[in-house]
């Protein structure tokens, strides 16, 4: 029965005896607003959820209007259950249900004195060869057919397995066409197939029971969409879950969990919330799988309101996480990069008397470590150690790589020590290479040698990243002869070079000063890409033309990943200004701003005009420095607009292993005889005003060291 109104506007309520919500909106991105109501009247006005009025329920902002248009409810009158977000509704017209109420039951199956014979002969069955066709086919024949009843039927249905045994009776049945076929006997073939993940054999099974009229029930759709689900046919899922509704079928809890996910999967953020709470318009209480499912969503969006959002509605559910649910909001922290919210909700976990396992560790390491929390992360492992927490090859591996991102050598020394002691942990490929990235880090060269050595004797796995490591350890020493067998060790070993190891030889012949020493890193280059030696011996060419290094350039960087095209660039610009090949440099510089490489390299404002040379190498910021001092120069002789003030930044590096340019380029700036001086307040960073510049270009010559 619908409320009686007075005014034109309808609103519907959700009885808080039943349910009783307070939802938060997501993200901007979903806003969802929801009747937030109870059984009032004008003497017992709603009790606000918040003294934030910004933050108060639609209900809370029209409780005036509620009270004065609304007549009061009886107390027996049956609740109104509503959808969220109700514009206007047809009083005459019954709202339907988001979901069944109730799970569905299976047919019982009675007592039939021919029980034990169909029972031997569905063993008899299943004991047939599957690869034998003839055997099996056989075998039915003897099956007598007077016999035949339904709970015969789905006796041997039930009993055969696997999945094959199952769709071949079932097709034996409907050749035989002695009893009429029923939903029962496809319901139970589907979840036989869904066991074998034969979405395909499924669906046609559906098709054919829409052909021949079979009635569909709740059973059938919900296999239907949870094996879709399980072969991560995601799009059929949602066309089934769609149909099903349209026939007037009401999904049960365990269905609208499955379809919650498979949106969910889908990234359709704007229907899983929509879903969510239109079935708890309807008194559903999500169970702890459900939140698991929309905080790994919210996670993998980075959306941290979401997350909230999540944490808001277990706790006005009173639904305690469990060990996954919390695991999966942890792993959804981090991606939402909140490390502190993070911290938070593992002491909650863990004052709330569930133990964490390892994934719980291996995640809230993982953030810590990007956010580069080391004091936090030695924490943890301390406090892991004193409880007996578990550790496995992930969590020590996550902790040896956090270790390598913030230089805690000491550290990683005493974890690999332990991995090596451990009785289930001893340590891996990953682990080693952990160790070997430290020590290139470091440039010890004798340890990481020392470490190589002890994977070669031990059989362990090398792979292109420990290859790199060491590579990039050797070549910063100079120890190219040892280099130079290390690499051959790797790659005879079946280690294939990729873009990132080509970049690091690369890298190491632009650092070489002997010709000697050069040749040898470019014999390893050469297995590893030789069109890439090639180019480098054709922009050594000063006969070369432009064109001719362009469409080459070209070639090579569309050839190579994202990540390694802005240093195979820096590399082969520095190799040129050590062969003293100014002029080729700056093109390459040109082009590696033409094909978008340097996109932060200028930044102008009204007022500032700035050279942002922080993902430059030395070459390749010395280069751009030439460039940009040209340009201006050329600004100030055309008399053209410019800034009060010009800066140049080249950063200090944040890691402790890097090496900011400031120095290299300072010295530049006195080659020049550049206006620009250091900033007092920020290292890195060189200004000069409008004044500086154009007395510098009026008193010197600039075309005498910077290329035009």
């Amino acid at each position: 029965m619908a409320t009686s109104l007075s005014s034109v506007i309808h609103i519907t309520f959700l009885d808080t005896k039943t349910t009783q919500r307070r939802f938060i909106t997501p993200s901007k991105s979903h806003r969802k607003f929801l009747v937030n109501s109870s059984k009032s009247t004008p003497d017992t006005p709603l009790t606000p959820i918040s003294d934030n009025k910004k933050n108060s329920s639609l209900s809370d902002q029209l409780a005036s209007l509620a009270n004065t248009t609304l007549s009061t409810v009886p107390e027996d009158q049956p609740e109104i259950l509503s959808k969220p977000n109700p514009t206007w509704v047809n009083p005459t017209k019954a709202k339907r249900p988001m979901l069944s109420q109730q799970k569905q039951k299976r047919s019982s199956v009675s007592y039939n004195p021919q029980l034990r014979e169909f029972q031997q002969f569905a063993q008899r069955l299943n004991n047939c060869d599957l690869s034998n066709e003839e055997e099996f086919m056989a075998c039915l024949e003897e099956i007598p057919t007077t016999s035949l009843s339904r709970v015969n039927v789905l006796l041997v249905l039930n009993s055969l397995r696997p999945w094959q045994k199952t769709y071949k009776f079932l097709n034996w049945i409907k050749s035989k066409d002695l009893i009429p076929m029923e939903t029962i006997f496809y319901n139970v073939t589907m979840k036989s197939l869904r066991f074998g993940r034969q979405f395909g054999i499924i669906e046609e099974l559906a098709l054919q029971m829409i052909d021949n009229g079979i009635e569909m029930d709740n059973i059938t759709y919900s296999t239907i969409i949870s094996c879709a689900k399980k072969c991560n046919l995601f799009d059929k899922a949602v066309h089934w879950f769609e149909k099903m509704y349209k026939m007037g079928l009401m999904p049960d809890e365990v269905t609208f969990s499955v379809i919650l996910d498979v949106y969910a999967r889908l990234g359709k953020v704007e229907e899983v919330v929509s879903l969510f709470e239109r079935g708890r318009a309807t008194g559903w209480k999500p169970d702890p799988i459900t939140f698991s499912v929309l905080g790994k969503m919210f996670g993998e969006a980075g959306d941290y309101d979401g997350i909230r959002y999540v944490l808001q509605e277990m706790k006005s559910l009173g639904v305690q996480p469990n060990l996954v649910v919390y695991n999966t909001l942890l792993e959804a922290m981090g991606k939402a990069g909140k490390p502190g919210f993070a911290r938070s909700l593992f002491e909650e976990m863990v004052d709330s008397g569930i133990a964490p396992n390892e994934k719980t560790l291996t995640a809230v390491i993982k953030i810590y470590g990007k956010a580069r929390w080391s004091k936090d992360a030695l924490e943890l492992w301390k406090r892991m150690k004193e409880n007996g927490w578990p550790m496995d090859f992930m969590l020590y591996n996550t902790l040896l790589s956090m270790c390598a991102d913030v230089g805690l050598l000491e550290e990683a020394e005493t974890l690999f020590k332990d991995m090596k002691q451990s009785e289930y942990c001893k340590p891996d490929s990953w682990s080693y290479t952990a160790m070997l990235n430290i020590y290139g880090s470091e440039g010890d060269v004798v340890k990481a040698i020392k470490l190589f050595e002890e994977m070669c004797k031990l059989g362990i796995e090398l792979n292109v990243m420990g290859c790199t490591c060491l590579i990039q350890c050797l070549g910063k020493a100079m120890e190219i002869n040892d280099l130079v067998k290390v690499f051959n060790i790797y790659v005879d070993r079946g280690v294939k070079p990729d873009d990132r190891l080509c970049g690091c030889l690369l890298s190491i012949v632009s650092l070489s000063q002997g010709s000697k020493d050069q040749e040898k890193v470019l014999g390893c280059l050469q297995r590893a890409n030789p069109k890439l030696v090639a180019f480098i011996q054709l922009i050594a060419d000063e006969e070369t033309s432009f064109e001719t290094v362009k469409e080459e350039f070209k070639s090579i960087m569309s050839n190579a990943v994202v990540e390694v095209r802005r240093p195979f660039c820096n590399c082969l610009i520095d190799i040129c200004r050590n062969k003293d090949l100014l002029k080729r440099a700056h093109e390459l510089l040109y082009l590696g701003t033409l094909y978008g490489f340097y996109p932060t390299l200028h930044n102008k404002t009204q007022y500032e005009w700035c050279l942002d040379v922080r993902t430059l190498s030395v070459g390749a910021a010395l280069t751009a420095l030439e460039e940009w001092m040209a340009t201006l120069a050329k600004i100030v002789k055309r008399d053209e607009a410019l800034p009060d003030l010009l800066l140049a930044q080249t950063g200090t590096g944040a890691h402790k292993f890097a090496h900011g340019l400031n120095i290299s380029f300072a010295s530049h700036l006195r080659k020049l005889a550049a206006p620009f001086r250091q900033s007092e307040d920020k290292v890195g960073c060189f200004i000069a005003t409008k004044e500086d510049l154009v007395s510098w270009v009026e008193s010197n010559s600039p075309s005498e060291f910077v290329a035009t």
